[in-house]
């Protein structure tokens, strides 16, 4: 007889309850971007001031993300939408939607609120611009128009919400983007787990300024250095010399995997994958402005799904 470790969910009806809900158009159409519909920001610039807030716009282009409009039919899907709650708002044009978009992810604070502390989980995946399809490209191969953007997150381990996010070109470091999001994070930092791609001294020395450990594993060629000053250096040394403990081997560093805790790090994959699951794996705007915002409205709306409910688990032997 063989015990076999597995996890099963012990809230499946509230869970359930949640998945329905977030299909329902009252999650996502934002009180307070109904009540500030209207732009009372100035620029102080020449030209005419915006006629929506930015809360507006906002709203606008989470629904698109939501339901998978786009931007001509999102302008008809929201006058509907205000034509049956009896809202007599304005609806601006798609265009005007694509200008805001371009400019809105810098007027975003952050994703999440509050200061606590926080474990956090760091990776980064590919999102396609434009390009052939996977088909085309086995058949006749990639061509030269085949062009991708780097989108980087960092996500809370304990309620699995997207704190820092981040989009780039395809040619820059994990490890440089990941410095520089810890850098803006309002809160202190307990820990940052990320995968060899993060073992780089900056970021190591970002997390430890934060007052955080850095659960990375080194490389498997890294050498002990025997640094006796407690920082970044001394965790990472230490991370070496439990690895040459239990073997040095694959087997050494699985082990130290486990008791460090590394292997959360697969709950930021799970969040990749939610993402290009619900959203796809292809970037809608094209300039590079839009295509910010478009992924900090990907990352909002599975902080808002979190919310409303997920699954709770524990781990139970069942012998087979």
């Amino acid at each position: 007889m063989q015990n076999d470790l597995k996890y099963k969910i012990r809230n499946w009806s509230e869970y359930n309850r949640s998945l329905i809900q977030r299909g329902s158009i009252t999650v996502w159409i934002d009180e307070k971007a109904i009540k500030n519909w209207f732009s009372s920001y100035h620029t102080c610039l020449p030209g005419r001031p915006a006629t929506y807030s930015d809360e507006a716009i906002l709203m606008i282009l989470i629904l698109r993300e939501v339901y998978g409009r786009s931007l001509r039919s999102l302008q008809g899907f929201i006058r509907s939408l205000f034509t049956i709650m009896k809202l007599d708002l304005p609806v601006p044009s798609y265009s005007q939607i694509s200008r805001r978009a371009k400019l809105l992810h810098k007027r975003l604070n952050r994703l999440t609120q509050g200061k606590k502390a926080r474990h956090i989980i760091f990776d980064s995946t590919g999102l396609k611009v434009y390009g052939e399809g996977e088909w085309k490209v086995k058949v006749h191969g990639k061509s030269k128009r085949r062009t991708w953007r780097k989108f980087h997150i960092g996500i809370d381990a304990e309620t699995q919400d997207i704190l820092c996010c981040e989009l780039t070109g395809n040619n820059k470091g994990d490890a440089e983007i990941a410095e520089k999001m810890v850098e803006k994070l309002p809160c202190k930092v307990k820990s940052a787990r990320g995968d060899g791609a993060y073992d780089a001294s900056r970021f190591r020395k970002k997390v430890h300024a934060k007052g955080g450990v850095c659960i990375v594993p080194p490389p498997r060629d890294a050498t002990y250095k025997g640094t006796a000053d407690k920082g970044w250096e001394k965790e990472r040394d230490d991370a070496i010399a439990a690895i040459n403990g239990f073997g040095g081997d694959e087997v050494g560093r699985r082990l130290w995997k486990v008791c460090s805790g590394y292997y959360e790090r697969s709950l930021v994959e799970t969040a990749m994958f939610r993402i290009k699951r619900m959203f796809g794996c292809r970037l809608k705007a094209r300039s590079l402005g839009s295509q910010k915002t478009e992924c900090m409205c990907k990352c909002m709306i599975i902080n808002k799904m979190n919310k409303l409910g997920m699954p709770r688990f524990e781990w139970i032997f069942e012998a087979t």
